[in-house]
């Protein structure tokens, strides 16, 4: 199975007061910490919702301010386009992947981590499926999307997620990897 992997990034990450993707840790940004964790398990990594210099960027789709589901939608076009069979999500501000967390997501279904949406498995055939959902009158929440299209949500405690939604949350990463 050939696998992309896509950083959804175009957020407006209001409760952290600024650009998050940008937030440094540990002498690097967190989209470029999701990237590399990602990168592990995946064939390519392409940054959705935004442009970054040296990566593959891609806009939101089908327009910019749709939510994660615009970032995963062009993603799923793209691997359709690029030949890929399948796509594995993560959030611009988790900046790990940890072993054994694709293998769980893989599966005949789309995949969610129990906790953390953005942390999924998405087959590339649902990228005209996404077209209409985004195109009906919907809230076009992940929970929606997540029910439309029966996806499987795995409960597996081990992986847990560092989320950083506030400047708190980064410092208190920052001071736990020390």
């Amino acid at each position: 199975m050939r696998l992309m992997g896509a950083v959804l990034a175009g957020g407006r990450s209001s409760r952290f007061g600024s650009d998050k993707a940008q937030a440094m840790l540990e002498g690097r940004t967190l989209l470029e910490h999701a990237v590399e964790a990602l990168g592990r398990h995946v064939e390519t990594v392409v940054v959705c919702g935004r442009q970054v210099e040296g990566m593959i960027g891609l806009a939101d789709r089908p327009a910019a301010d749709m939510g994660p589901l615009g970032g995963l939608n062009a993603a799923l076009h793209h691997a359709l386009a690029q030949g890929y069979d399948a796509v594995l999500t993560t959030g611009c501000d988790v900046p790990a992947y940890p072993d054994g967390l694709a293998q769980a997501l893989i599966g005949p279904e789309p995949a969610i981590l129990k906790g953390q949406q953005l942390a999924g498995f998405w087959p590339a055939s649902l990228a005209g499926e996404l077209d209409a959902h985004l195109a009906e009158d919907n809230n076009r929440s992940i929970r929606g999307w997540l029910e439309r299209v029966g996806a499987r949500i795995i409960d597996r405690p081990e992986f847990v997620l560092p989320n950083i939604n506030r400047p708190e949350d980064l410092q208190a990463l920052a001071k736990d990897s020390r």
